[in-house]
């Protein structure tokens, strides 16, 4: 992870959930959050695909998605106008949604119940802004502005 965080260098890295209802997305936003802050030290070495030496590099944040548990945002965004591809994308893991096809068992997420929880979701997220739907996030990190006026487009 430190090597594409220095490959890529990103400003801002989004991450799974710091909690979540499966282990592993809460384990994968530690190692994303670890490897983005140890990627800023210079004494690890890495080396990019030319096999030079890459150069330390820090995101400035990483935010984490909010995704089965309800976790508090520590800010929300409006998706209004991408909402249809959010669920397509979710979608493109067909694997999970198989249970009907295939007379797989039904588990959690292949029930028809799953999608509407995720509507449901942005929908209430949504609100909190004025908006029809929102993701939220959340930082371990305080996040700060350089202006008050840098505010200004939040909807209310």
């Amino acid at each position: 992870m430190i090597r594409a965080i220095r490959k890529f260098r990103p400003t801002i890295v989004l991450a799974n959930a710091t909690e979540d209802r499966h282990p592993d997305h809460g384990r994968a936003a530690q190692l994303i959050r670890d490897a983005a802050w140890m990627s800023g030290l210079r004494k690890i070495e890495t080396f990019g695909d030319d096999g030079q030496p890459q150069a330390a590099w820090r995101p400035a944040q990483v935010y984490h998605f909010i995704q089965d548990r309800f976790l508090q945002p520590d800010f929300v965004v409006d998706i209004t106008d991408v909402i249809e591809k959010k669920i397509a994308a979710i979608k493109c893991f067909k694997t999970q949604f198989l249970a009907e096809k295939d007379n797989e068992p039904q588990t959690y997420i292949s029930s028809p119940e799953f999608f509407d929880s995720v509507m449901y979701r942005a929908k209430m997220l949504g609100k909190m802004i004025g908006v029809p739907y929102a993701e939220g996030y959340t930082s371990a990190k305080m996040i700060g502005v350089k202006s008050l006026m840098d505010l200004i487009n939040v909807p209310t």
